[in-house]
């Protein structure tokens, strides 16, 4: 059964470059600002202190298992 909250193809992609970027984070500013702020309120990425976004561990494994279709672990 699907439990998982459904991600819009925008917050799909700024969970992608949320991966690209990696430990760098996403600026505050940026066009995805308001997917990035989705995924944070769904506790897949989380703002730092210095105002970028990262993703979390829930993020990353979101991302193996729906953009990259990878096995859960």
């Amino acid at each position: 059964m699907w439990n998982e909250p459904y991600l819009e193809t925008c917050c799909r992609s700024a969970l992608h470059r949320l991966m690209l970027v990696g430990a760098i984070g996403r600026p505050e500013g940026l066009q995805d600002e308001p997917c990035l702020k989705r995924l944070q309120g769904m506790g897949l990425a989380r703002r730092r202190e210095d105002g970028r976004f990262v993703a979390t561990a829930a993020g990353e494994d979101r991302h193996a298992r729906e953009i990259l279709r990878r096995p859960a672990a």
